[in-house]
């Protein structure tokens, strides 16, 4: 007699168009719920859902360069988070020329509130490591907004650290700073 253990049907896969709806639901409501002490009512209400929507589209439908990816987590046929990456290299003029030039960006990652803590965020995480380390990148960098203890610990659980690097973001609202974090992979 044969024993089966039950297995949730969780996968990742590269994100094909019809996905920048999910993305978009799953982006807004992990940021309503991890930063509304940080960025406020007012900014997360202002958030424009259509506009997600188009960011994700080009994102996925028509990615500005060579290793610009984003991956879908899915539980069942359902897309229940997402992580964007990109090559550092590709970021702005102002990237430091340091040992981040042969680093890949975590550009976000998100899962939906509901579904936390149920590996999505490793699998897609894991996932985008080996694409970067396929693409002959040897660390990898992200970017935390301050006051979000949940994504410091799963970043600290995963290896990566804070490497001293502040931005500040203005939201038309209120600035809020985020801190890079990076590990070598």
């Amino acid at each position: 007699m044969a024993l089966f253990r039950e297995q949730a049907d969780v996968s990742v896969r590269p994100a094909v168009a019809g996905d920048e709806r999910p993305i978009a639901d799953v982006q807004l409501e992990a940021w309503r719920t991890a930063h509304v002490d940080v960025l406020g009512e007012p900014v997360l209400s202002a958030l424009d859902r259509d506009a997600f929507v188009a960011g994700w589209t080009a994102a996925i439908t028509a990615p500005p360069g060579r290793g610009h990816r984003v991956l879908v987590a899915c539980d069942g046929p359902h897309v229940v988070g997402f992580v964007a990456i990109r090559p550092l290299l590709a970021a702005t003029p102002d990237s430091a020329p340091d040992a981040l030039a042969t680093a890949g960006e975590i550009v976000a990652l998100e899962v939906h509130p509901s579904v936390q803590r149920g590996g999505h965020g490793s699998r897609l995480l894991a996932a985008a490591v080996d694409l970067l380390r396929e693409d002959g990148l040897v660390h990898v960098a992200t970017w935390v907004l301050d006051g979000n203890p949940a994504r410091e610990q799963f970043l600290t659980s995963a290896g990566l650290g804070p490497d001293g690097a502040t931005r500040t973001l203005a939201t038309g609202i209120r600035e809020v700073v985020e801190r890079r974090w990076v590990a070598e992979i």
